[in-house]
């Protein structure tokens, strides 16, 4: 009799030795990896090292040159891309339901017979089939996700979304489908930081195995119980989250370069006696050169992290930098800025956030002057030299390589005591290599295009700085670099960003858009503003609640909806508390038919009323979120 250990989790996924070229660049050999029940990994490596494609080739998008992928049989995997496809001529509810999980379609037929409610024959089979799945806690599920991703008008046309909408619509129906197992290239892309957080908690609670590749570090930190990081060709393996990856990387670099350090001795011991060696060699000195051989390659294998302490000699700001001055800017009924002042100085690093469609952008596009205001003015010192990085990335020529598109903008950035860095340096700082700089852009990878484009505006030495979104894309080596780099940046610095760790470590006061032309000035970073917020009585009256609604009259609640909203949600919670007392008296043997018919017309009602407060909620909440 064999015993079996119950502890060992269920193997979903084995990838065994899968490698991928391109033409003569090899991306990845060799890699071999497993994912089982319960584990949610993090997969971390350089951009162009085949991050992406390792996810194409597991989804089944894209194929390996070697190897083998293997899937446990009947496990339910769902794939997140960063290019989703959809019919664009369906409603949003109708993409949900487009699926192919059951429940969903147990629930469509549901509210399709509720419609037509006198065909009591296919209401009772659809009502039977809601019990059996047991989908009633389902429906209420999917839409809370629809919810808090801000897809929550489903009648809306796929074809008027947004590319980020899109995602987030992706996003939300590999979450509403449950998979055993859930692959996702980069979750947080477009989502705002309530957003990020509300998919953090999700993940903390939902018993899904996840493969993940994502930038996010306090997500990796939070979510996250293995990493796996590809570097050099190699992959490794960390049992814990992104602090211990931190940690124990530390220890594995720290023990190859020692172990570096003995292979180049070696190699310059040998590499004497193979000088002295004469021309006829013996069978036991050719044993010897084939070694010397192994040895100068392992000597060869430079290792640099990438550490940037640049001096840079700017021009100096003035006294007067940046200042605006009752600054206002809406469009249609949304208000961007009321009456704002603002003035800058000198060494300031402001970092920028709120919800989507506050106007974070807008901002920044009406400091560099792209857009005007509708009143009031800005003033900008005589030696301000922006460097403005948009989310709409570089556009190069046809058949351009890496190191003519940074020389376009400049060949050097003048340091002090003299010294320069040349447009080459500073791409090998930021992880272009000397060969790389000599590829065809075409070649790049989006997260190297991105990496290419900071270049460009680095180069020409600006000593003001304005990022809007620059950690998109980009792998954690990168941000670890760009991260290096602000900190030593003697201007300014403006960075709008969804990254929280990134905007804890670069800045050192906050522009919270909150809406409605209401922009409050926090000192301090994005974790010291959370810990505000959440320390704040919930019904604390805000000095400047009257700014806050300022604008369309349409977007304010009245007290009474105010009083209404809160009592939805109550009464919300006392209605599924009875569902489900409801639903727990079915199972009882010993009930008649007529009570059987009277308890399924009380619950009928009971979720109708629920489906009806859901939707006062959900039209009483967006009116917020406007």
């Amino acid at each position: 009799m064999f015993n079996i250990n119950k502890n060992i989790a269920l193997n979903y996924l084995n990838v065994e030795n899968i490698s991928k070229s391109y033409g003569e660049v090899t991306l990845f050999k060799g890699i071999t990896f497993s994912i089982h029940k319960g584990q949610k990994i993090a997969f971390i490596a350089k951009n162009g090292t085949g991050k992406t494609s390792i996810l194409k080739i597991i989804s089944g998008e894209d194929s390996s040159d070697s190897g083998n992928i293997t899937y446990r049989k009947n496990i339910a995997v769902s794939f997140l891309s960063q290019d989703p496809k959809f019919d664009d001529s369906l409603t949003i509810e109708q993409s949900v339901f487009n699926s192919e999980n059951p429940i969903l379609k147990v629930i469509a037929s549901y509210e399709k017979a509720i419609l037509n409610s006198e065909d009591e024959e296919n209401y009772q089979k659809a009502f039977e089939d809601m019990e059996l799945f047991q989908a009633w806690d389902f429906e209420t599920q999917y839409k809370q996700i629809l919810f808090k991703l801000k897809l929550d008008k489903i009648n809306q046309k796929v074809g008027e979304l947004s590319g980020g909408q899109k995602k987030r619509l992706s996003l939300a129906n590999a979450l509403i489908n449950k998979p055993d197992l859930l692959v996702l290239d980069e979750p947080t892309n477009h989502l705002d930081l309530e957003m990020i957080e509300w998919l953090e908690s999700y993940f903390a609670k939902e018993n899904i195995t996840l493969f993940m590749v994502t930038h996010d570090r306090y997500f990796l930190e939070r979510v996250c119980n293995e990493i796996l990081e590809l570097d050099q060709g190699e992959l490794h393996s960390y049992k814990g989250n992104y602090s211990y990856y931190l940690d124990k990387r530390k220890d594995r670099v720290e023990r190859q370069a020692i172990e570096h350090g003995k292979v180049k001795q070696l190699f310059k011991k040998e590499l004497s006696w193979m000088r002295k060696q004469p021309k006829a060699r013996t069978t036991k000195s050719k044993s010897r050169i084939d070694d010397f051989k192994e040895i100068k390659q392992r000597a060869q294998q430079r290792r640099v992290e990438h550490e940037v302490q640049l001096e840079l000699n700017m021009e100096r700001l003035g006294t007067k930098i940046v200042e605006l001055v009752k600054v206002s800017k809406s469009y249609e009924d949304k208000v961007i800025l009321d009456q704002f002042n603002y003035m800058f100085q000198r060494g300031e690093r402001v970092g920028i956030i709120g919800k989507n469609g506050t106007g974070k952008s807008t901002f920044l596009d009406i400091l560099t002057g792209k857009t005007g205001p509708e009143s009031g003015k800005i003033i900008i010192g005589d030696t301000v030299k922006f460097g403005y990085y948009t989310q709409n990335g570089i556009k190069v020529k046809e058949d351009q390589k890496v190191i003519d598109v940074v020389r376009d903008f400049g060949d050097f950035i003048p340091l002090k005591k003299g010294k320069q860095i040349s447009a080459q340096q500073l791409l090998e700082r930021f992880l272009f290599s000397r060969q790389k700089q000599y590829d065809f852009v075409e070649k790049l990878s989006g997260g190297e295009r991105k990496r290419l484009y900071l270049c460009t505006v680095l180069i020409q030495n600006p000593n003001f700085l304005i990022l809007d979104e620059p950690t998109n894309d980009l792998d954690i080596v990168t941000l670890n670099v760009l991260e290096s780099f602000l900190l030593d940046f003697p201007g300014c610095v403006i960075v709008v960003s969804h990254d929280r760790y990134f905007m804890d470590k670069v800045i050192d006061h906050l522009l919270v858009f909150k809406g409605n032309g209401d922009v409050e000035d926090f000192p301090g970073n994005y974790s010291d503003y959370r810990s505000y917020e959440d320390s704040k009585p919930v019904f604390k009256k805000e000095p400047k609640k009257d700014k806050i609604w300022k604008g369309s009259s349409k977007n304010k609640l009245s007290y009474n909806e105010e009083k209404e909203l809160k009592n939805i949600e109550t009464k919300i919670k006392s209605l599924v508390y009875k569902k489900k007392e409801l639903e727990k008296e079915f199972v009882n043997d010993s009930l008649s038919q007529d009570k059987i018919l009277l308890m399924s017309k009380e619950l009928e009602k009971v979720i109708n009323e629920i489906n009806t407060r859901e939707e006062r909620w959900f039209e009483l909440s967006s009116k917020l979120e406007e």
